[in-house]
C-alpha cells in the first residue's frame, strides 16, 4: 500500500495525471498487440517449421519496429491536417484494426500472407509508439517525470502482457489463430477512440522555415553527440540475450514437455512481477542517482539469468519467471530512462525513436542469433544451457560500458533543459 500511495504523489498536478492515464491506456492496447505471438509461433511448429524459422517470421515482421525514427522525423516535419500526433495516430490505429480484422476473417492464408498482415499491423502499432513515446519525452522531461511515466507505460503494457498470457496460451492450446486476431484487433480500435476523445492537440501547428532550422539543427547536433551513439551501443548489447525468444519456447515445449496453457501462465505471472518492478522503479527513479541505478539493474539481471540454468521443471519456472518479473523490469526501465534523458531538446521524437529501435533489433537480433545457435547445437537441454551461459557473459559485459557513458553528464543536461522550459 506505501508503494501504491508513493507511486500516485508522483503525479501531484492535473496535467500530469492527465498524460499519466492516456500512457496507460494507449500502452495497455499495445500490450494487447501480442495476443497472437503464441499461437503463430504453435502454428508453425505445427507445420513442421524449425524456431529458426518461427523466428526468421517475427524478425521480418517487426522491420517496422526497426525505422522508428522515420515516423519520428514525419511527425516532426510535416504535420497532417495541422497536427504531429494526433491525426497520426488516428490513421495509424485505423491501418492496424482493420489488418487485423482481415486476418481474423480469411480463412486460409500462406506464411507470406500472414507475414503481410501482421507486419501491416506493427506498423500501425510501431507509429502509435512512436508518437506516445514522443508526448513522453516531451512532457516527461518538462515535469522531471521520465521515469514515472514510462513505469506507468510499463506497468499498462505489462499488465496487459498478463492477460496476453492467459488468452494467449488458451488460443495457442486450441490452435484458434482467426479468433486471436479478431480479440486483438479490438485494442488499435480502443486507441483510435483515445485519439478522438482523448487526445488535445492544436491545430494549425507552427511549421514556418524558423521551427524548421530550429529542428534541423537539434537533429544536426544530436547525431554529432558522442553520448547518443554510446547509449545506443549500450542498449543494444543490454537486449542481447539469446536465449530467449523461439529457442526458450521450443525448449519449454519439447524438452521440458510444458502446455501451451502452462506458457501462457508462465508469461502471466512474469508480467504480474514486472509490475511490482515498475512500481519499485518509479519510487526509486526519483531519490537514486541514475547510474547507481544502472549498475544495480545490471547486477540483478546477472543473477537472475543465472537461475535460468536450473530452468528444468514446472516448479522452478515458477519462481525464477517470479523473480525474473522483478528485475528484468527494473533494468528494462533503468535502460529506458537513460535513453529518454539522453534525447536531445526538439528533436525528442526522433531520437527517442532511434534508441527503441535500436532497443527492438538487438531483441530480434539476438532471438534470431540464439534460435540458429540452439537448432545447430542439436536442441535440447545442452543447446539451452549454452545459450544461457551467453545471455548472462554479454549482460555482464555490460558493465564495461557503464563508464564511457558519462551518465551523470546526461542527467545534468535533462536538468538544464527541465529549468529552460519551466
Amino acid at each position: 500500500m506505501n508503494v501504491w500511495t508513493k507511486y500516485l504523489l508522483l503525479f501531484k498536478t492535473a496535467e500530469s495525471r492527465r498524460f499519466a492515464a492516456l500512457f496507460a491506456i494507449i500502452y495497455f492496447a499495445q500490450g494487447m498487440s501480442a495476443l497472437t505471438d503464441q499461437t503463430i509461433s504453435i502454428t508453425f511448429k505445427d507445420q513442421g517449421l524449425e524456431a529458426d524459422d518461427v523466428a526468421a517470421f517475427f524478425l521480418l515482421a517487426s522491420i517496422p519496429w526497426f525505422i522508428k525514427p522515420l515516423y519520428g522525423l514525419i511527425s516532426d516535419f510535416l504535420p497532417l491536417f495541422g497536427q504531429r500526433r494526433k491525426s497520426y495516430m488516428l490513421l495509424t490505429s485505423s491501418l492496424a484494426c482493420g489488418a487485423g480484422l482481415v486476418a481474423a476473417l480469411t480463412t486460409q492464408y500462406s506464411y507470406w500472407e500472414l507475414a503481410i498482415l501482421y507486419t501491416i499491423m506493427g506498423f500501425g502499432l510501431a507509429y502509435n509508439d512512436v508518437l506516445s513515446d514522443a508526448l513522453m519525452v516531451e512532457n516527461g522531461k518538462l515535469h522531471g517525470l521520465t521515469g514515472a511515466f514510462q513505469s506507468v507505460q510499463w506497468i499498462a503494457i505489462t499488465t496487459a502482457s498478463i492477460f496476453v498470457g492467459l488468452l494467449g496460451g488458451y488460443f495457442a492450446e486450441h490452435r484458434d489463430l482467426h479468433t486471436a486476431f479478431a480479440v486483438s484487433a479490438i485494442f488499435p480500435f480502443t486507441v483510435l477512440l483515445m485519439a478522438i476523445f482523448f487526445l488535445r492537440e492544436k491545430k494549425h501547428v507552427h511549421s514556418g522555415p524558423e521551427a524548421f532550422q530550429e529542428t534541423w539543427k537539434a537533429l544536426r547536433e544530436g547525431f554529432g553527440e558522442r553520448s547518443i551513439w554510446l547509449v545506443a551501443a549500450f542498449i543494444f548489447l543490454f537486449n542481447f540475450s539469446p536465449s530467449f525468444g523461439p529457442a526458450f519456447f521450443y525448449y519449454k515445449t519439447d524438452t521440458l514437455g510444458f502446455s501451451q496453457q502452462y506458457i501462457g501462465i508462465l508469461s502471466s505471472v512474469d508480467s504480474t512481477f514486472s509490475i511490482i518492478g515498475a512500481l519499485i522503479y518509479a519510487s526509486l527513479s526519483r531519490t537514486i542517482p541514475l547510474r547507481r541505478m544502472i549498475n544495480i539493474a545490471i547486477g540483478l539481471s546477472v543473477i537472475t539469468l543465472l537461475a535460468y540454468l536450473v530452468y528444468r521443471g514446472e516448479t522452478s519456472a515458477l519462481f525464477i519467471h517470479m523473480i525474473w518479473g522483478v528485475t528484468n523490469m527494473i533494468t528494462t526501465l533503468a535502460f529506458l530512462d537513460l535513453a529518454a534523458r539522453a534525447c536531445p531538446k526538439r528533436a525528442e521524437a526522433t531520437f527517442f525513436a532511434l534508441l527503441m529501435s535500436i532497443f527492438n533489433f538487438g531483441t530480434l537480433a539476438s532471438q534470431n542469433i540464439g534460435a540458429q545457435l540452439y537448432t545447430s547445437l542439436g536442441e535440447g537441454s545442452f543447446a539451452y544451457t549454452w545459450l544461457v551461459t551467453i545471455s548472462t557473459c554479454t549482460t555482464a559485459a555490460i558493465w564495461l560500458f557503464v563508464p564511457l557513458i558519462h551518465i551523470e553528464r546526461i542527467e545534468a543536461r535533462a536538468r538544464d533543459d527541465q529549468s529552460s522550459q519551466h
